[in-house]
């Protein structure tokens, strides 16, 4: 359990203005480039660390629409022949990821599958890619592989097949119950399929199921939200997973703003905060712990997100598919970001690796301290022993700062954030990054 419930919040903006909010990674995104590129290829020709869990990133970028707030490299209206294709890249690109000198031998803790849409592949590609994929590597002995859906692109035998080719937690994009909100924000699902899909994953059965839900939509209202919060309440998933909406600058949302000179359409922080809050409370009234300013678990002895708490401790992870994000013997990176670009590569047999960034080793223990930090308590002696380093003290004067206005305590080596911190999270993070990443535009 997190520090006290609900406190005064911050004062924030008066609007949600285009930019980043949430922080996923440090340093700063645009400061990855293709100088280093080889760099990370360096990093997969060595002898790995095998003490360091690896784990799998796919990216799927297909959608039936896309959303009005997505900030992801996504496709619509891709016919049959070019998801095909880019199946078939994929795992062929996994192939020439396994043929790394850094990657043979080596167990996959995780993967996860991310979109776009994973659920809008068939049931045919699913099996045709986990064939071709268990020629290279294998998640039998996996302790998580999640994958990602959209209501309206599942079945009953679909669900079936993701059982059978070893999904053990299935995330739900149901983001809200009303259908004018969803429509107003382009969701290609409405809420009959929510439901449905719902139902159907209950009668396959999965090990894991969360759901997420988005606060702070175009047209959300205090009624609403209190209404969706009560109906996932109803569904009474493994996990929840709470965002509250923001507007990176290549959303639709954003573009439309500066073109046509409009106004914020999205709440205000404060206010998604609260609605935040108000899901906190709820859920937590109902057995489940906060696991982060984001998510919430039923019971924390076995509802684990595996994929996030290795990534942000620094696991190996291998990033497949375009414009896919990984991390490998402490270099980050990421693919082409055109599809034609990486098809092209891949099919021509080489690894489509777009830019890179080799953090120091003190860019690397700012990132786990402010990732774990979103977790909302971490300990200092994890960071001794594997930094080497005293984070009270390296930290001594944001720590100090925070906590004298309420975001915050300390107590011995435990830091602990508060009810307010943890609702904004990731406003805190920057005052952690070294001085000249601080004014940087993030991505």
């Amino acid at each position: 359990m997190l520090a006290e419930p609900t406190a005064p919040l911050e004062i924030a903006p008066a609007t949600t203005e285009v930019g980043s909010y949430f922080i996923s990674n440090y340093p700063p995104f645009s400061l990855w480039n293709r100088e280093t590129v080889p760099e990370i290829r360096a990093a997969f020709a060595s002898e790995p660390d095998r003490s360091v869990p690896m784990g799998l990133y796919l990216h799927i970028p297909f959608c039936r629409k896309r959303c009005k707030f997505c900030y992801f490299r996504v496709y619509t209206n891709q016919n049959a022949n070019a998801i095909a294709r880019y199946v078939e890249a994929l795992a062929k690109e996994v192939e020439l990821l396994s043929q790394q000198p850094a990657v043979p031998g080596r167990a996959l803790k995780f993967v996860y599958f991310g979109g776009g849409t994973p659920s809008y592949l068939s049931s045919r590609q699913l099996r045709f890619l986990r064939d071709e994929l268990s020629r290279s590597v294998s998640w039998d002995n996996a302790e998580e592989v999640t994958f990602e859906c959209e209501p309206g692109t599942l079945n009953l035998e679909k669900l079936q097949t993701l059982k059978d080719i070893g999904i053990t937690r299935i995330s739900l994009g149901v983001e809200n119950f009303n259908d004018k909100i969803l429509e107003a924000n382009g969701r290609a699902h409405l809420s009959p399929e929510i439901f449905r899909a719902y139902d159907w994953i209950q009668q396959v059965g999965f090990p894991q199921v969360n759901i997420d839900l988005i606060a702070g939509m175009i047209g959300e209202t205090d009624e609403n939200w209190t209404s969706c919060i009560e109906q996932a309440r109803k569904l009474k998933p493994d996990n929840l997973t709470v965002y509250q909406m923001e507007l990176p600058f290549n959303t639709l949302i954003s573009k439309e703003m500066k073109e046509l000179g409009i106004d914020s359409p999205v709440a205000n922080w404060t206010t998604k905060r609260r609605w935040v809050d108000q899901a906190m409370n709820a859920f937590q009234a109902d057995g489940y712990h906060i696991s982060s300013g984001n998510e919430l678990v039923k019971n924390p002895a076995t509802d684990h997100f595996v994929y996030r708490d290795n990534v942000w401790r620094g696991c190996d992870l291998l990033a497949a598919g375009v414009s896919s994000f990984g991390h490998f013997q402490g270099v980050h990176y990421q693919n082409l970001d055109q599809l034609e670009d990486y098809l092209k590569t891949v099919e021509g047999g080489s690894l489509p690796i777009n830019r890179a960034l080799r953090p120091t080793d003190h860019q690397r223990l700012i990132r786990e301290f402010i990732l774990q930090m979103k977790e909302g308590h971490l300990s200092a002696a994890p960071f001794r022993d594997k930094f080497g380093v005293d984070v009270l003290k390296e930290f001594a004067q944001p720590l100090a700062a925070q906590q004298a206005k309420g975001y915050l305590t300390v107590e011995g080596d435990e830091i602990k954030l508060t009810r307010k911190g943890i609702l904004q999270s990731d406003t805190l993070l920057p005052e952690y990054f070294e001085v000249e990443h601080r004014e940087v535009r993030y991505t």
